[in-house]
């Protein structure tokens, strides 16, 4: 190449440079080649490039990791992820909470398992997960990575191993949730998480929240199958995740708090000579049990201290927890038995919810539900009082937000207001906003409490009301002392799942706006929080911007960035390639490039022609793998 060809294929100028290890910012320029960076200086030519982007007001960063994902069912319909990729993200990592496709369809004996698994935990209407179950036609982890080659991939693709589909895939599907494995079963287990490992799988992952079920008959009524694994088989299997260096990610069982010390016990490496990598489901401070939080900021420190020797990380989610609920179908629903009874029936199978909802033995057992701790003094009431209840949802009207209904008026609303109205006007004739709201009140119960109104609305409308709830995440200082905690993760995002249920693709976008109010020091560190951090953990050879790297980068633009208000971005929308609707976060302008291998996937609000036909990024392995080590016991 002579010295007047161009060098590089993307110049980046004047930008103000955040490399992802927490260093302050510094103002230079980016140069690209071969999807790598090739040098960054103050004041590299533009005659060296073929194409020049002036940055000058923009940060550059390296692209963001989401950590915590679902987006293994996307991807087989819609592999560019675009919901990732303009929000600034350029890996993402699959396969959380036991879940996965891993090992294809494993449709066997009239079993579903990718249909069964994903449906009621994460939300995912049951077409959609058939038709990402017609897609999945390999039967191996190894095959399983080698089709992403294959794809016209956005991000970085990152997975674990799932536990729940390695149950399955030795014992099948009844069986996993129905016994012990027997002992040659368990060895088929480690073995095959131990070929997971030699192929470059980063982790290994299993849930334990007791409100997660299967969707299909006959087992509505059972958990999913890693639920059924007892400590001996956990222990066994973390131990091959140990020996290899790679992440265990996991969730409590939140009802047993024994339990919940003896598993994140395995982390200790005083206690098995090597500390296991934990990143574990989640940092957020739950309205009506204010505990939760301080139990588990204190189970953080103890796990990570001297004594332990642990590597322990509680994942923390930058945004109010605010679900949307069609009906009962929420993931609220599935901790209540009496909620969880309607969530059991197929989404379309109305008349069997109604069934329900008019049965006087269930209206009896809601009833006492809905009342438990709000009437009397007892000790339920002493706990409501103290902020320490055992469910999520707070069975309070005016925590409770009409989103939509066919009730228009009512559109928009709280609850409670439409409450008030209501007992108005029964008491007077008075009160309603419309002949409309008249008639609709004419056909409630009376007298009618709190309890009455909420059935009555199912009754009355199903699926079609539409209402919001924050439960978790409403003190903004709070979430910001959980996101700067170095003990916890930030990412709690859960990209990719409860389609029409809960939408934070902006998670880190949010973090970074956090950070932004309290100085550019603070916006390096968050940086780091984000990118390099995360990638260490994971064993990733991503999140640092510096010659030789990935060129995957993001472009914030900070004016945008102060201005932004993620509440007010949320839209639900249809997508093509799910024939669903989808609850998104539209961060548009804040996003001003999205880089993935060196190449612009989004730029200045719009997706380049060629993203979602082109690929972009790639399937990434564990960063001590290689073909030639396959077989090597490796650690990070």
């Amino acid at each position: 190449m002579d010295g007047t060809s161009p060098r590089w294929s993307l110049l980046l100028k004047n930008a103000l440079v955040f490399d992802g290890t927490g260093a302050p910012a510094r103002k230079t320029d980016v140069a690209i080649a071969g999807g790598v960076i090739d040098a960054i200086d103050a004041h590299l030519p533009s005659e060296r490039a073929e194409q020049t982007l002036d940055l000058e007001g923009q940060w550059l960063i390296p692209g963001l990791l989401d950590v915590h994902t679902h987006f293994d069912l996307e991807v087989e319909l819609e592999p560019g992820l675009p919901e990732a990729v303009r929000h600034g993200t350029t890996t993402v990592i699959a396969a959380n909470c036991s879940l996965g496709v891993t090992y294809g369809h494993q449709r066997r004996n009239g079993e579903d398992p990718i249909v069964d698994c994903f449906a009621r935990v994460e939300n995912v209407p049951k077409p959609v997960l058939a038709k990402v179950a017609d897609q999945c036609t390999w039967t191996t982890s190894a095959a399983y990575l080698d089709h992403f080659d294959a794809l016209a991939l956005g991000p970085n693709f990152v997975t674990m191993i799932p536990h729940s589909m390695l149950r399955i895939e030795v014992m099948g599907l009844k069986a996993s949730v129905t016994r012990n494995p027997t002992a040659d079963e368990l060895a088929q287990m480690k073995a095959l998480l131990e070929k997971g490992m030699e192929e470059g799988y980063v982790g290994f992952s299993t849930d334990a929240l007791p409100f997660h079920f299967l969707a299909n008959q006959p087992h509505t009524d059972k958990q999913i199958p890693t639920q059924f694994a007892p400590y001996s088989e956990l222990k066994a299997l973390t131990g091959v995740v140990r020996r290899w260096g790679r992440v265990w990610q996991a969730t409590p069982p939140k009802d047993d708090k024994l339990a919940v010390v003896r598993n994140f016990l395995l982390t200790s490496g005083r206690l098995h000579g090597k500390a296991l990598k934990v990143t574990a489901v989640a940092a957020i401070d739950v309205a009506t049990n204010r505990s939760i939080v301080k139990l588990g900021l204190l189970l953080s420190k103890i796990l990570n201290s001297r004594l332990i020797k642990g590597h322990f990380r509680l994942q923390a989610l930058a945004a109010p927890f605010k679900t949307w609920s069609d009906g009962v179908v929420t993931p609220l629903s599935e901790e209540i038995p009496e909620l969880r009874r309607l969530n059991e029936c197929d989404l379309d199978d109305r008349a069997a919810r109604m069934a329900i909802l008019h049965d006087p033995a269930w209206v009896k057992s809601y009833r006492r539900m809905w009342f438990k701790g709000k009437r009397g003094f007892n000790l339920a009431n002493l706990l409501r009082l103290l902020k320490r209840e055992d469910i999520v949802l707070s069975r309070r009207l005016d925590d409770m937000t009409i989103d939509r209904c066919p009730q228009a008026e009512w559109n928009g609303t709280l609850m409670q207001t439409v409450f008030d109205r209501l007992q108005q006007w029964q008491r007077s004739g008075a009160g309603a906003v419309s002949v409309a709201e008249a008639e609709a009140f004419a056909r409630f119960p009376k007298p009618c409490d709190d309890a009455d109104f909420f059935l009555h609305l199912l009754r009355e409308f199903d699926t079609a009301l539409r209402w919001t709830t924050v439960t978790a995440n409403r003190d903004p200082k709070v979430v910001r002392d959980l996101l700067f905690n170095p003990l916890l993760l930030p990412g709690f995002n859960d990209s990719g799942a409860h389609l029409t249920n809960m939408a934070f693709y902006d998670g880190n976008l949010r973090m970074l706006k956090i950070a932004q109010q309290e100085g550019l020091a603070q916006v390096a560190y968050a940086v780091h929080r984000l990118t390099e951090e995360p990638a260490e953990l994971f064993g990733l050879d991503v999140g640092v911007l510096k010659v030789g790297a990935r060129a995957d980068l993001a472009v914030i633009d900070p004016e945008a960035l102060a201005a932004y208000d993620s509440e007010a971005n949320v839209q639900y929308l249809y997508r093509e390639a799910f024939a669903h609707h989808q609850l998104v976060n539209r961060s548009d302008g804040v996003v001003r490039y999205t880089l993935i291998n060196g190449k612009v996937a989004w730029g200045n609000g719009a997706y380049v022609p060629s993203f979602g036909h082109e690929r972009f990024g790639q399937l990434l392995r564990h960063k001590a793998h290689t073909p030639l080590a396959a077989g090597v016991k490796l650690a990070a």
